[in-house]
């Protein structure tokens, strides 16, 4: 047997989009001659291979292709022009809902997927208990599926998925449903899975996942296979990616040849380069315009990923309406949820600037070591001061963009003490 349980050889997947149902029918009829159709390739000469025993993560936006590609390695669709060969039992977690039948029980739909993946009854029985002692929904698993919440559906899911035995494990983002401690027994169930020399290939817009636990990534984006390597260096180009710095492909290889770094886009502002909130809280008295900013990593690039552990940078360039003494610039993270988790201005870092005259524009740089547990988080930015003895916001941007934080190793609370543990035996 190959090493390579997974080899797919220039793939396209091709979607005819019509601008009318009456175009649709007469295209599927033979009605006419004329091509009234676009093509939309969902993937482009798509190749990569998985060996035995490997964890390999997909990468990608929204949309660029990595669900597409396992649909076709599962055979729940087919490729229109290439090949996929898979030596080895798969159990797949595509979506929520797939392979489930709605009116039936849990129980019912555990029998369902073990004989829809060739198990006999016998041999379903002899891992109920697992499956049951995993999932841990109780009672609720004699109740039809349909009256499950979306957390309860993804247990169940993927008990059946990961106890039955297979071979190579496929999972499409099913895990982001169930709540901290379902993943955490999920991620323990892969390091099993891997340390019996199973295969895993594996989803996910969670970075410290791909990060951690796969021994390699594959980068994907608008249908192509941009690169694939250790995942810290898929990481650190899907992040360029996410900034809307394009890569530039070579053809002949699977690496890079160049991206746009952020020293390129001089002519541009540098907020430019990110998806800002389209609901930011805006507001102050006009006296001072934030009219740029910036995130910048450890390596000189734009960007809303930040590893934990690395070093960034955060920019922001003020632009003064009228005279003002002292300005005070500020930054803030929140988590999703609104709360506080820290910030910094420069009054408190006692970094006083002076007094800043009408027509003038004055960058403040915030840079730090990151420490926040790894999530999502939203990052807001001010320009506020002291008029005598009153408070004055003169420009706030509230929740402006979203930074999301790449980690392997998260602790208790919002941000890493970064404490040096050691156990030693008492003598």
């Amino acid at each position: 047997m190959s090493d390579y349980v997974i080899n797919v050889e220039h793939v396209d997947k091709v979607y005819k989009l019509y601008d009318s149902n009456k175009a649709r029918v007469a295209d599927t009829l033979g009605l006419t001659r004329k091509k009234n159709y676009r093509e939309h390739y969902a993937l482009k000469d798509m190749s990569f291979a998985v060996k035995q025993g490997e964890c390999v993560g997909l990468i990608g936006t929204n949309g660029s292709g990595k669900s597409t590609i396992l649909k076709i390695i599962t055979g729940v669709l087919s490729p229109t022009r290439g090949e996929v060969t898979v030596d080895g039992r798969i159990s797949a977690l595509l979506e929520l809902g797939a392979g489930f039948n709605q009116e039936y029980t849990g129980m019912e739909n555990i029998y369902l997927n073990g004989t829809m993946l060739g198990y006999t009854k016998e041999e379903i029985d002899e891992k109920l208990d697992d499956i049951l002692s995993f999932a841990d929904i109780g009672d609720f698993v004699f109740q039809p599926v349909k009256t499950y919440s979306s957390g309860m559906f993804v247990r169940l899911a993927f008990a059946v998925a990961i106890n039955i035995d297979p071979e190579i494990l496929i999972v499409d983002e099913a895990l982001s449903v169930g709540d901290v401690f379902f993943q955490a027994k999920c991620y323990k169930k892969f390091e099993e899975f891997k340390a019996a020399g199973k295969t895993i290939l594996f989803v996910s817009h969670d970075l410290g996942a791909i990060s951690k636990y796969c021994d390699r990534a594959v980068l994907i984006n608008k249908g192509d296979k941009v690169a694939e390597g250790a995942p810290k260096d898929m990481i650190d180009i899907y992040k360029k990616i996410l900034v809307g710095q394009e890569p530039v492909l070579n053809s002949k290889v699977d690496t890079l040849d160049s991206f746009s770094g952020a020293e390129d886009n001089s002519g541009e502002n540098w907020k430019s380069n990110y998806q800002l909130n389209p609901n930011v809280n805006e507001y102050g008295d006009g006296r001072a315009t934030i009219v740029d900013f910036a995130v910048i990593d450890d390596s000189g690039n734009y960007t809303n990923a930040i590893m934990k552990g690395s070093t960034f940078t955060v920019k922001s360039k003020v632009h003064f309406n009228t005279d003002i003494e002292n300005p005070i610039f500020t930054l803030t993270f929140k988590t999703l949820k609104g709360i506080d988790v820290t910030g910094t201005n420069t009054m408190y870092e006692k970094c006083d600037v002076g007094l800043c005259k009408e027509g003038s524009e004055y960058v403040a740089t915030f840079t730090q070591k990151m420490d926040m547990q790894g999530g999502e988080y939203l990052m807001s930015i001010s320009c506020t001061g002291f008029d005598g003895v009153d408070f004055v916001a003169y420009h706030r941007l509230y929740d402006v963009m979203n930074i999301t934080v790449v980690s392997t190793k998260n602790t208790v609370g919002f941000y890493d003490m970064n404490s040096k543990v050691s156990v030693s035996q008492v003598k």
